[in-house]
């Protein structure tokens, strides 16, 4: 085999129908060096290699929407048939149905694309599943910080001012109920 395809340009033909990551019959057969007629004949004579989960038909409405979103595949648009999407599994048993050399090679490359391309799907669940951790996390942080600040704010507010306790003179004071001394005015005398 002269030249071999990178992993980078089987991943951009990839695409997500129904929940599921495929590659149309027209990038298969340009991939393995082949017709898409030639390749549809022979899934079409192996029909039983082929179940659900390995290949399908997309409808009119998912064939439009791909058509929509992959510039490459433009010349779908005006082509009556609806294409053939292939699963992991599918594209390796269209290699083998094929039965070239150049087919074998690529469904390696195939292969290792697809699981790439599950190993990136994988990491962008565990990225997700860490942020939303993380978002709770913060809505309890938040939680704390609101209530660590009201009652900050609560001890900084200046408290009310106690009423002033009277002021007493200095010194010590006597309370008598009676004054045992009298004064006098003039002197009295005693006989």
């Amino acid at each position: 085999m002269k030249t071999l395809i990178p992993v980078e340009v089987i991943e951009q033909r990839i695409l997500f129908v129904r929940g599921q990551k495929v590659i149309l019959d027209a990038d298969l057969a340009g991939l393995y060096g082949t017709t898409t007629k030639r390749l549809n004949e022979q899934v079409k004579r192996n029909r039983g290699r082929f179940p659900e989960d390995f290949m399908f038909q997309l409808t009119k409405k998912e064939k439009a929407e791909v058509v929509a979103i992959c510039d490459h595949l433009a010349k779908l648009k005006f082509s009556p048939a609806l294409p053939n999407a292939f699963t992991e599994h599918g594209a390796i048993m269209a290699a083998s149905v094929l039965n070239t050399e150049k087919a074998i090679q690529i469904s390696v490359f195939v292969v290792r694309a697809f699981v790439k391309l599950r190993g990136m799907l994988s990491t962008h669940k565990e990225l997700a599943h860490k942020l939303a951790e993380l978002e709770r996390q913060f809505q309890s942080h938040d939680e704390s910080i609101r209530s660590l600040v009201v009652a900050i704010s609560q001890l900084m507010a200046s408290p009310e001012p106690e009423p002033e306790p009277p002021k007493e003179g200095i010194g010590f004071l006597v309370e008598e109920m009676y004054l045992p001394y009298e004064s006098s005015k003039g002197s009295k005398k005693h006989s």
